[in-house]
C-alpha cells in the first residue's frame, strides 16, 4: 500500500513539475524564436527599402553582380527575380545555374501583393532562412521581385544553448523535489495505510476503534469521524440483526415468488418460490443481469416501468411451453436498495422507507403470485356457459315452439299432433344426453372418474363395439372391416370406459362415411402398448380443425351433428379417458380421402 501510493503521488508530482519546466522551455524557445524572425523581417522590410531607393542595373551584367555583392554586405543573400521566376542575380550563387523561383511562395506573395515573406529551408543552399521579397517595377519593362534572406542557425545554436540549460536546472530541481517528496509521501502513506487497514478491519466486522496519531491534521480528522462511524455502525447492527433475520425468514418461506432488482436491472434477491417459478438457482443467480435470469417479455417490461418509478403496476402473465401457468405480477419501485448480501433480509423495512422518498427509484420489488387454478376455473365457467347456453338453446326452442303450437289447437289436429310430440321427445332426449355427457365430463376433469384397471383383451373389446356399428352401417350401405388378431396381448385398463372410446370413434366414422363407403378397425402391438385405430372413407377433416376437434362443443360440420344427435362432447371425453388410462389419441385426415383415429392404451403386463 505505501510503495503504491508513493508511486501514485510521488511520481505525479514529479511528473507535473517536469511538465511545467518543459513547457517553460518550449515557450521561452518558441517566444525567442518568433522575436528573431520578426526582427529579421523589420531589418530585411529595410534592406528591401535601401534596394529600391538605390535600384539594380538590369541591362548590365557586371553592374548588377556588383549591386548584389554590396547590398549582401549587410549580411543578407540577395536574389533578383522576373516575372517568369527566372533568376537574375544572386550573392551567393551562380545566377545561371539556379532553378526557376515561380514557385516560391514568397515570390508568388510579392508579384501578387507587393511583398512577401516565408521561414523554409532553400533548396539551394540547404539551409533554414527567412526570406522577404518586394515587388520593384523598373522604369521599363516587367516588374522583378528582390528577394532578402537570413539564416536561422544563429539563432538556433542560442535556442539550442538555452535548452540544455534549462535542462540542467530542470534535472536538479527534480532530483531535489524527488528526495523531499519521498520523505514526506512515506510517512503520509503509512498513515494512509493504517487507515486502510482499519476499513478492511470495519468490513470484516471488527468495529474497535483506531488510536489517535500525534498530528491535527486533516488525516487524525478522518481517523476521528472513522472511529464515531465505526461505533455507529456497531450499535446499528445489533439493533438490526433480529429484524433482518424475522424479515429474511418471512421471505424466503412466502408461497408467492419475491424478487429485487436493482437500478442496474440485476437480480440482488430471489426467494425460494421465485427461483422455483423461472427455474433459477437462487445463490448463483443473485448478481446477475435480469434479461440472463427473465425470459419473460411481459414480466421484463412490468419491471422496467417500475424502475423508471411508475407506481401500482400490476399484470396477468403466462410462463412455460408444454405446461404453461398463470401468475399475476405485481412491481413496485423501492429506494436505498442495500447490496445483494443483504437485500432480502432488509426488505421489510427499506419498502416503507423508499415509498416516502420523491427522488428516483434505486430498485423495484416484484411479486408473482399463481393463479393458473383461478384462471382454469374461470376459463371452465366461461367456456360451460358459452357452450352450454349455444347447444341447449335448440332443443329448448324447439320444444318451447311446438308446445306452444300444440296448444295452439295443434293437440287436435291427429295428422301432426303425433309428430309434433315425437319431435318434443327427440329434442328431451339430446337434452338428457348432452346432460349426461356434462356430468361425465366433469366427473373425469375433476379427478372424480372411478376407473377400474382390469386386463382387458382387444379382440371382445371390438367384437363388442362392433356388433353395435354393424347394424348402424348396414343402413347406410357402408362396408365394416374388421382386422384384430387373436394373438393381441391384453390391455389394462376400464372395459367399460374404453368400450365407450372405441364406440364414439365407430359413431363418428359411421356418422361422417357417405353411402357406399368403407370403415376398417385394426389394432396392433409395440413399445409396450396397443394402438387401435378407425379408418373410414368419408369427408375427412380439413388441416386447421384437427388440433381442435378434441374441445368440449367443437364441431367440423356442426349442422350435420346436430342432425345426427351429436353433443360435441364425445371426442373430448374419449381423450380423457384415454388419458386416463396412460395413453394418447390423435387423428390422421385429409379433405375427401377420410380420416384415421388412433389411440393407445398400455398392456397389461
Amino acid at each position: 500500500m505505501r510503495a503504491r501510493l508513493f508511486w501514485n503521488l510521488g511520481l505525479t508530482y514529479l511528473a507535473l513539475i517536469l511538465a511545467a519546466f518543459l513547457a517553460i522551455n518550449f515557450y521561452s524557445s518558441s517566444a525567442l524564436r518568433q522575436n528573431y524572425i520578426r526582427s529579421a523581417y523589420s531589418q530585411l522590410a529595410s534592406l528591401s527599402s535601401l534596394a529600391q531607393a538605390q535600384p539594380p542595373p538590369l541591362d548590365n551584367p557586371d553592374q548588377l553582380r556588383a549591386w548584389t555583392e554590396w547590398l549582401a554586405h549587410s549580411g543578407a543573400r540577395v536574389t533578383l527575380i522576373d516575372r517568369t521566376g527566372r533568376v537574375l542575380g544572386e550573392s551567393a550563387h551562380d545566377a545561371d545555374g539556379m532553378d526557376n523561383h515561380s514557385s516560391r511562395p514568397e515570390v508568388q506573395q510579392a508579384f501578387a501583393s507587393g511583398t512577401g515573406q516565408a521561414v523554409r529551408r532553400s533548396a539551394t543552399l540547404n539551409l533554414e532562412l527567412i526570406y522577404f521579397a518586394v515587388r520593384y517595377q523598373p522604369g521599363s519593362g516587367s516588374p522583378i521581385a528582390i528577394r532578402l534572406a537570413l539564416p536561422l542557425a544563429a539563432v538556433d545554436s542560442s535556442l539550442a544553448d538555452l535548452r540544455r540549460r534549462l535542462l540542467t536546472a530542470t534535472l536538479a530541481i527534480l532530483l531535489v523535489g524527488a528526495v523531499a517528496l519521498f520523505v514526506f509521501f512515506r510517512s503520509f502513506a503509512a498513515r494512509v495505510d493504517q487507515l486502510n487497514r482499519f476499513s478492511l478491519r470495519l468490513a470484516k466486522g471488527d468495529f474497535r476503534p483506531l488510536p489517535a496519531g500525534p498530528s491535527n491534521d486533516e488525516l487524525a480528522e478522518l481517523t476521528e469521524s472513522l472511529n464515531q462511524a465505526a461505533a455507529w455502525m456497531d450499535r446499528t447492527i445489533q439493533s438490526l440483526s433480529g429484524e433482518r433475520n424475522r424479515s429474511s425468514a418471512i421471505l424466503r418461506s412466502m408461497v408467492e415468488g419475491v424478487a429485487v432488482i436493482d437500478a442496474q436491472e440485476r437480480l440482488v434477491f430471489s426467494n425460494h418460490a421465485f427461483s422455483q417459478i423461472l427455474h433459477l438457482e437462487s445463490t448463483s443467480s443473485e448478481g446477475q443481469p435480469l434479461i440472463e435470469v427473465l425470459r419473460n417479455s411481459e414480466l421484463l417490461s412490468l419491471i422496467r416501468r417500475a424502475l423508471r418509478g411508475e407506481e401500482g403496476l400490476q399484470a396477468d402473465i403466462v410462463m412455460g411451453i408444454v405446461e404453461q401457468r398463470s401468475f399475476s405480477a405485481t412491481a413496485a419501485p423501492v429506494k436505498a436498495l442495500e447490496p445483494a448480501s443483504r437485500a432480502g433480509a432488509a426488505l421489510g423495512s427499506n419498502i416503507g422507507k423508499a415509498a416516502a422518498g420523491a427522488e428516483k427509484p434505486s430498485g423495484a420489488v416484484v411479486v408473482l403470485h399463481d393463479v393458473t387454478a383461478l384462471r382454469r376455473l374461470e376459463r371452465i365457467r366461461q367456456d360451460f356457459v358459452a357452450n352450454v347456453s349455444h347447444e341447449f338453446k335448440t332443443p329448448l326452442t324447439a320444444i318451447q315452439g311446438f308446445s306452444e303450437t300444440l296448444l295452439s289447437g295443434a293437440l287436435e289436429d291427429p295428422r301432426n299432433n303425433r309428430r309434433f310430440l315425437e319431435i318434443i321427445r327427440d329434442h328431451a332426449v339430446r337434452l338428457a344426453r348432452l346432460t349426461d355427457d356434462l356430468l361425465k365430463l366433469a366427473r373425469i376433469e375433476a379427478g372424480k372418474l372411478e376407473v377400474q384397471f382390469h386386463p382387458v383383451s382387444v379382440a371382445e373389446l371390438v367384437e363388442r363395439c362392433a356388433e353395435t356399428a354393424l347394424l348402424k352401417a348396414s343402413r347406410k350401405q357402408i362396408d365394416l372391416e374388421i382386422e384384430i388378431s387373436a394373438e393381441l396381448p391384453a390391455l389394462r385398463g376400464d372395459a367399460n370406459l374404453l368400450r365407450d372410446v372405441l364406440q364414439n370413434l365407430l359413431d363418428n366414422a359411421i356418422q361422417y362415411t357417405p353411402p357406399g363407403g368403407r370403415i376398417h378397425v385394426s389394432a396392433e402391438a409395440k413399445d409396450r402398448e396397443v394402438v387401435l385405430t378407425v379408418a373410414d372413407t368419408g369427408i375427412g377433416i380439413p388441416l386447421s380443425d384437427q388440433t381442435r376437434i378434441f374441445e368440449r362443443f367443437y364441431r367440423v360440420d356442426a349442422a350435420r351433428s346436430r342432425e345426427a344427435g351429436g353433443t360435441g362432447l364425445g371426442l373430448s371425453i374419449a381423450k380423457h379417458i384415454v388419458e386416463v388410462h396412460g395413453g394418447r389419441l390423435w387423428v390422421e385426415s385429409e379433405i375427401g380421402a377420410g380420416s384415421k383415429f388412433s389411440f393407445s392404451v398400455p398392456l397389461a403386463a
